[in-house]
């Protein structure tokens, strides 16, 4: 997958960050030393932690040097590193393993979760949020079209371009034995879009990225019309003109014992 564009994901930032802040709202830790931002991104999601935890050291990560040479220039007193989630493990216990929207994108959720709450120091948290709209018209849509000539060659098995969840209470099970507490939920966020082409847009900064990024100019242009038209239809315009894009989330908070 070519490297992902900051900008095209800030566009929708303050929606973007919103789950960020409500999953940092449940982060029950009264101070910290070590605090991890797996997946930063652009870095609004390690600005919270920052001010959350003014006194801590406060590292992001992420496998994008776009996106992290975006953090960096939001936040140039804080430390950024390039690492890979999949292989990625702390030189020192932290307090806090946070990953906003980040793990959706990594495999082998039933090793990769039981060996980050794992690496925590005694006490510490570890605090997820996924996207969970794996089922919502915006991304089946994107598997269907990508099913049909003349783009299912060039893009492939469109069912393996994204980690498969497990169900909240599969997560809650992972962790719940080793934990002095787990706490999870499902948001449904509604977003008022202003029109078919602004949620293909949206998606385009992320979970659309796979599929356009396998196809080559021509047909990529033809795939995006197509998405969009059939987006157009899944969307209808509500009495203010605008689409409603219902985006489901998963929050997971665990703690380890002291």
């Amino acid at each position: 997958m070519l490297d992902w564009n900051p900008a095209l994901y800030r566009r929708y930032e303050d929606e973007r960050t919103r789950p960020a802040q409500e999953l940092l709202a449940r982060v029950p830790l009264p101070e910290a030393v070590r605090v991890v931002d797996l997946g930063c991104g652009p870095g609004n999601s390690t600005e919270l932690l920052a001010h959350r935890f003014p006194q801590a050291q406060v590292v992001g990560t992420d496998n994008s040097e776009a996106m992290l040479a975006s953090a960096r220039e939001r936040l140039p007193q804080a430390r950024f590193e390039l690492s890979d989630i999949a292989t990625w493990a702390p030189q020192e216990a932290p307090d806090l393993i946070y990953a906003n929207a980040a793990l959706q994108w990594v495999p082998d959720h039933q090793t990769l979760i039981p060996r980050l709450f794992a690496a925590l120091a005694p006490g510490g948290l570890l605090a997820i949020q996924m996207p969970d709209n794996r089922e919502e018209p915006t991304h089946r849509l994107m598997r269907a079209v990508a099913a049909e000539a003349p783009w299912a060659e060039p893009i492939g098995n469109a069912d393996r371009l994204r980690t498969l969840l497990l169900p909240l209470g599969g997560y809650y099970d992972l962790l719940a034995p080793d934990a002095a507490r787990v706490d999870v939920w499902h948001t449904i966020y509604q977003h008022p879009m202003a029109d078919a082409a602004a949620i293909v847009e949206w998606v385009r900064g992320t979970g659309l990225k796979p599929f356009v990024d396998r196809l080559p100019a021509d047909l990529q242009a033809s795939y995006l019309a197509e998405y969009e038209r059939r987006v157009d239809q899944a969307y209808p315009a509500r009495t203010d003109g605008k689409r409603l894009l219902a985006f489901p989330r998963m929050f997971i908070v665990a703690q380890r014992k002291a």
